[in-house]
């Protein structure tokens, strides 16, 4: 059995010209996680729906979370007893600055232990949302694979990055 792909965007949800969009539309078996609120998100919310996508899911599972979303699937992971082979996680805010905190609930703080599955995150050295030193220091808390992908901005669809094929070779590694 193939392995399923799901898209967990994070807030906001991704637009047209987000690369998660992109990737979607170009493979019928990714299965994006909707989320009820994407302007008012609720980490116990984005949880609970990451938990009943996994469960719903035949075979192996890797999620491939933009912002927010790898924070929820960090809360998810801490809670969960089901298991996922991988995750791509990018451009992790952070969610324990008091800006953020203003917006989005229950985020913080962002959990920081050992992820019990294989992951990679991506950051971008000109990200508003996190500094790369931010990104990379969840990354080795997570026990993930970090990797600084240059001046990308959030990586989301102000980054112009389209089908973003050096982020799919990365989601292949995890395959």
């Amino acid at each position: 059995m193939a392995t399923q792909i799901l898209i967990a965007p994070g807030y906001g949800n991704s637009g047209e010209g987000h690369w998660q969009t992109f990737w979607e539309k170009e493979n019928s078996d990714f299965v994006r996680i909707q989320q009820r609120d994407w302007l008012r998100p609720d980490a116990d919310e984005w949880a609970d729906a990451i938990e009943q996508y996994v469960r719903e899911t035949n075979g192996e599972v890797v999620v491939v979370a933009h912002s927010l979303a790898c924070i929820a699937l960090a809360h998810w992971a801490r809670r969960t007893k089901l298991t996922i082979k991988g995750a791509l996680l990018v451009a992790p805010p952070d969610a324990n600055d008091d800006k953020l905190k203003a917006v989005v609930k229950g985020f913080a703080p962002v959990p920081l232990l050992k992820l019990p599955f294989k992951s990679i995150v991506l950051a971008s050295t000109n990200d508003e949302y996190n500094p790369i030193e931010g990104a990379e220091s969840f990354a080795r808390r997570w026990g993930s694979e970090f990797v600084n992908i240059g001046q990308k901005g959030h990586i989301n669809a102000q980054s112009n990055l389209q089908n973003w094929p050096e982020g799919r070779s990365y989601l292949s590694n995890l395959l």
